[in-house]
């Protein structure tokens, strides 16, 4: 009992100091602040791309977008701040919440303030929407990116319930009020709605990306069919703007914002200290692998799970 109590002790103990690490200004936090001639902001969107705050939990990290977009409103207000790096480190998410976050990286680029999008492992799907909003794109050759493309899954659990004895009473007031239930399979009616639905945001993606990539919609069309790209891939394909890591893009955020080099640098993503945890149990050494890649758009799921 006594041993339980010391190692619950460590335990509190060690969320403090990582808390006061990450927290308290100036302190365990390199680059934070800015320099006489103006600073790089860095906005980090690492996980899966949802409304809502920010969180990170046993099942992975959730970009909020309430947090994003706050996150990128304190930086184009900050008057030291010249030039904005987007870490992307994302598999994708929300149709919606990406729009949002887009809308605030143009809002950022109106008030003059170059944005450069950083990709790492992966920045696709709804983090490729992200990134198209961006003066420059800058990625690994090794990045997986693209995934432009929306997709809605239903789960037709009906078997399933009818083995369990589970009867399903439903009262509604239209015909597809309940359209998506897992009781039931799609009607042919509610399958052209759904259709249609993913038709539209597929419009928006495509035209979004076009606008932010200054291709054609015919251009990109021709490349958004689900498909992800390598860093070099999309490089070649016009997708991406060149070849770098992290500090190569916030040395051409630096020269957009006519900044000496290295530049100062102001953090605006602070992760908790369980994030923090999480994240170094995470990056243990594993074999060379691609990334478990989430579905586009969950609009109805009830759960985030791999795209098979």
């Amino acid at each position: 009992m006594r041993q339980r109590v010391v190692v619950a002790g460590l335990v509190v103990v060690l969320v403090a100091v990582l808390g006061l690490a990450f927290w308290l200004p100036g302190r365990g936090r390199p680059g934070l602040g800015g320099g006489a001639g103006g600073s790089v902001g860095i906005v980090a969107i690492e996980g899966v791309i949802s409304d809502g705050s920010s969180s990170g939990g046993l099942l992975g990290a959730v970009v909020g977008a309430r947090t994003v977009v706050e996150q990128l409103r304190q930086a184009e207000e900050d008057g030291n701040v010249k030039a904005v790096v987007l870490r992307l480190n994302s598999p994708g998410g929300s149709a919606a919440a990406s729009q949002e976050i887009a809308r605030a990286v143009q809002r950022l680029r109106e008030a003059g303030k170059p944005v450069v999008a950083s990709m790492g492992d992966t920045a696709a799907s709804g983090a490729y929407w992200v990134a198209s909003a961006a003066d420059k794109i800058v990625a690994d050759p090794a990045t997986i990116t693209g995934s432009i493309g929306v997709i809605i899954q239903v789960q037709n659990l009906q078997e399933l319930y009818d083995k369990l004895g589970i009867d399903s009473q439903v009262i509604k007031s239209g015909p597809h009020k309940d359209m998506g239930s897992g009781n039931r399979p799609l009607t042919s009616a509610e399958k052209d709605i759904f259709q249609g639905m993913v038709d539209d945001i597929y419009d928006q993606f495509v035209e979004a990306v076009a606008a932010g990539r200054g291709l054609s919609r015919q251009e990109v069309a021709r490349l958004a069919d689900g498909r992800v790209y390598t860093g070099r891939q999309a490089r070649q394909l016009g997708l991406v703007d060149t070849l770098g890591d992290y500090r190569e893009a916030l040395s051409l955020a630096a020269s957009l914002a006519g900044l000496p080099e290295p530049p100062a640098v102001k953090t605006f993503t602070r992760p908790s200290p369980w994030s923090f945890i999480l994240s170094q149990i995470q990056s243990a050494p594993y074999h060379l692998r691609l990334p478990a890649f989430q579905p586009d758009y969950w609009l109805l799921a009830p759960a985030i799970e791999p795209a098979q």
